[in-house]
This record gives structure tokens, C-alpha cells and sequence, in this order.
């Protein structure tokens, strides 16, 4: 049997969960997941994605859970400083994997394999809807934006502003057509894109940012499918957002650096 606890915010356990669905079909097995709802992430699997064959899903509501220590105290208990030690790159190295007992319990928020598709992760029928109305109004080259803010200090720290503007800019050079599908955690940094390049600004707008409810983490669930509809994305640096948005369709991606020339 074989358990993932993807730690984190709603992308890192995207990628958790794509790499455990990878080491279950080596073991031959069916994942259980273990989703936990709290301040990072605070809604059940199935108010965001629809269900899927190939995951056992299990919401808990805290830590004491009575099923998740159960699973804890009875199987091997693998965690991020484990898997950090035992992979080349993103990959298990195999006399590790080959070592995994018939229980293993992994909780983490990091890849052990990298992903080949998102597959597992199908939109709910409201949110696909919105999704859908929001690409649909997408011009034949759009270029996605995602400034990461508020908690992600290495973002705050290399990707400035600035940085996205000259960016934004560059692309418009090289292709005068281009809008913009804008993914923002700072209202002001919209306000502020928006007077800069008039008319070509998307975004999901009157969004919550919080992440700790319902309508904050499905609006955030709507941002990523509307940046992984674009040609490209301009991201921030150290964010799994930007490099799940990008791996989702296999579109370029690159990274607004402060100390671009």
C-alpha cells in the first residue's frame, strides 16, 4: 500500500501527488492520498478536481487524525529530507525504491519523478465552465503572467516588477498582437499592469486571495488552468506555481529576474 501526504500549497501537492502516481504503478498499486485541509490549502480534493479511478482520496481536518495516524504508525514513513537524500535529479535512485517496504507512508511536497502529463487532475464542472469562459476570450498569441507576492519572499526578492514590465514589453516587440492573462496574489500590481498596458490585461477578476477557504483556493485552481492556456509564461522565480502552469501543456516558460539587462 502505498500513501502520499502532499505537503504544501495546491501545486506543490499537485506534483507530490504526480510523482506518487508514478512510484504506484512501478509497485503495482493504487495510491492513497492523504489531503489534508488546513490554513495552506483549505478545501477537499473533490471541491476542486473531479474523482479519479487512479487515487484513493482521504480528507482530513487535522493533523490527529485518527486515519492518518493509523497509516503513520503502520508503515514505513518516508519524508522530504529522505527523498532529497535518495533521488538523482527527480528520479528515486532504484536501489532505494527497490527498499520501499509493502506500507509506505511519504509525506512531502517535493518531486520524486517528474511528470509526463496532469492527467490525474480534471477541474470540477463549475470551475472547467469558468476556465472556459475566461480562455475563450484569449487572443490567438497570449503570453501568461504570474507575479507572485505576499508569502514567497525569493519571489518578491529576484522578481520585481520592473522585471515583468521590461518582460511584458519585450514580448510586445517581438509580436504586437499580445495579450497578457494576467495571475496576480497583489491587487495593486493588476491596477498597476493594467494602466501600463491598456486593453491587454485578462484576469480573473474580484478574485479571493485567501488560501484557506473554498472560493480562495478554486480561484487560485482557475488562474493556473487560465496561465497553462497561454503560448507562454512570464513566472517567478522559486515558484511552483509558474512550473506547474508551464509543465501542465509543455509550454515555455521564463523567469522575470530583477538583474535583467
Amino acid at each position: 500500500m502505498l500513501i502520499i501526504q502532499p505537503i504544501g500549497g495546491l501545486c506543490n501537492r499537485m506534483r507530490a501527488i504526480n510523482s506518487a502516481s508514478h512510484l504506484a504503478s512501478l509497485r503495482g498499486e493504487k495510491l492513497t492520498v492523504i489531503w489534508f485541509c488546513n490554513r495552506e490549502l483549505g478545501c477537499r480534493f473533490e471541491e476542486l478536481f473531479m474523482p479519479t479511478p487512479a487515487l484513493h482520496i482521504i480528507n482530513i481536518y487535522s493533523k490527529w487524525d485518527f486515519r492518518k495516524i493509523y497509516l503513520q504508525l503502520t508503515s514505513q514513513l518516508i519524508d522530504n529530507e529522505t527523498i532529497h537524500v535518495n533521488r538523482t535529479g527527480l528520479i528515486l535512485k532504484e536501489n532505494f525504491r527497490t527498499t520501499l517496504k509493502k506500507r509506505c507512508y511519504i509525506a512531502t511536497e517535493e518531486h520524486f519523478y517528474p511528470a509526463k502529463n496532469y492527467h490525474l487532475f480534471t477541474p470540477i464542472a463549475a470551475l472547467q465552465s469558468k476556465i472556459n469562459h475566461i480562455t475563450s476570450g484569449y487572443s490567438p498569441y497570449m503570453v501568461g503572467v504570474h507575479i507572485r507576492r505576499t508569502d514567497n519572499k525569493p519571489a518578491i526578492g529576484t522578481s520585481s516588477t520592473k522585471a515583468f514590465v521590461h518582460m511584458m514589453q519585450e514580448e510586445l516587440e517581438c509580436n504586437p498582437d499580445t495579450n497578457f492573462y494576467l495571475a496576480t496574489d497583489d491587487a495593486e500590481e493588476e491596477a498597476h499592469l493594467r494602466v501600463l498596458f491598456p486593453g491587454r490585461i485578462i484576469a480573473n477578476t474580484n478574485k479571493d486571495l485567501s488560501r484557506d477557504s473554498l472560493t480562495g483556493m478554486q480561484d487560485a485552481l482557475t488562474d493556473l488552468y487560465c496561465l497553462a492556456a497561454t503560448n507562454k509564461i512570464i513566472g517567478s522565480f522559486y515558484s511552483s506555481f509558474t512550473d506547474i502552469a508551464a509543465d501542465m501543456h509543455h509550454i515555455p516558460k521564463i523567469i522575470a529576474k530583477s538583474n535583467k539587462e
